[in-house]
């Protein structure tokens, strides 16, 4: 069997590295906020080329407190409209509604799975504050062209990047460097994983940095000072040891993927399957290879049958959740379209070349 994704051997490339950073992180007796967490914010935020990155409990965490900064600097007040991609994981919407803040659903395109722009522009009302562009399955979002949008229109731009860890533009920015502030989770399937939850804020704004040190530790300026309604959302001390020993390996996982990629898109030559449009740059981490396909249930009981793993990425369009009932009535033929068509084939740091010569043959003989 080739498993979709196979944490295990991920993380066993590092294992002797762990059990050391766990036993220092044990001596150290500091458990909450320490010199791990500073350590990792100090060499994510110089891995993403900003000032400051801010360890957060996870990634949705990463994505609401950057909201609730804005509000607390008096840039966003309740009611106020992010606008976000209709295709996007559940937790980018619900990080706009627990901010007290407007979700609206953009339509996308078929192409890079991202904001359709003549639709975002169209989206735009007086009401809109801000843009959340989502960096899906590890391709930047159109960025160029949605800063273009937030002058034009005085909206501040806040990237999902949870699925985009190093992921660069054109002129070889990262992701997190895109916009006023970026959100990351360090979910253990990520890119950049840690053994648990785990998230970070990346800005270069002092004045958001500096609320956002606060607000994820009870809205704390020292201890005991509370100077605002704060939550309880820290990168744990351990997690972000274990994330210290991974980053270095990131970048090299990331053009190992990209490889792996080239291979699919240049060598499964299948009709009945929808390849990914890539152009070979940096742009896409390919945190997930998504493909598209007709008879979705048909090609993964195929897959199961050859012992290739697979998930659904995402099954069900967040417009249609029982989550989001008040959203039931809108209508995105394109989004839905999607979500009844993609689905993820393995693609890992740790995949060897006969697995993935065994991924194309097997697709190619669906």
């Amino acid at each position: 069997m080739i498993p979709f994704i196979d944490v295990y051997a991920i993380n066993a490339r590092f294992e002797n590295d762990f059990k050391i950073g766990f036993q220092n992180f044990l001596d150290s007796s500091y458990y909450i906020l320490g010199n791990q967490v500073k350590a990792f914010e100090q060499a994510f935020a110089a891995y993403c080329g900003v000032t400051h990155c801010i360890g957060m409990g996870n990634g949705l965490d990463a994505l609401r407190l950057i909201l609730e900064g804005y509000k607390l600097l008096g840039k966003l007040k309740d009611g106020d409209e992010v606008l976000v991609a209709s295709n996007t994981f559940i937790a980018t919407i619900i990080a706009i509604k627990q901010a007290g803040l407007k979700p609206i659903l953009v339509e996308v395109e078929t192409e890079k799975f991202n904001f359709d722009l003549l639709a975002l522009k169209q989206a735009i009302t007086p009401k809109s504050k801000a843009i959340m562009p989502v960096h899906l399955y590890g391709q930047l979002a159109p960025m160029e062209e949605i800063n273009a949008l937030s002058k034009e229109y005085d909206l501040i731009v806040i990237e999902d990047a949870a699925q985009a860890h190093g992921a660069k533009d054109g002129g070889g920015k990262c992701a997190g460097n895109l916009g006023n502030a970026g959100g990351f989770s360090f979910y253990p399937t990520k890119n950049l994983g840690a053994l648990g939850d785990g998230g970070a804020v990346t800005t270069n704004d002092d004045a958001l940095a500096a609320v956002l040190r606060k607000l994820r530790n009870y809205g704390t300026s020292s201890k005991y000072v509370n100077d605002v309604l704060g939550f309880n959302s820290r990168l744990d001390e351990i997690q972000a040891a274990f994330l210290n020993i991974k980053l270095p390996k990131l970048s090299a996982d990331n053009d190992f993927r990209r490889e792996i990629a080239k291979r699919y898109i240049s060598e499964i030559d299948n009709s009945k399957i929808l390849m990914p449009n890539y152009d070979g740059t940096e742009n896409h981490i390919f945190h997930l290879f998504v493909v598209r396909v007709e008879n979705r249930n048909e090609f993964q009981q195929y897959l199961n049958d050859n012992k290739i793993g697979s998930l659904i990425h995402y099954p069900i369009a967040p417009h249609q959740q029982n989550a989001l009932l008040e959203l039931k009535d809108l209508n995105f033929p394109i989004t839905e379209m999607l979500h009844n068509q993609v689905i993820s084939i393995p693609i890992s740091p740790v995949m060897n070349e006969a697995q993935v010569s065994r991924v194309i043959e097997v697709l190619n003989r669906y």
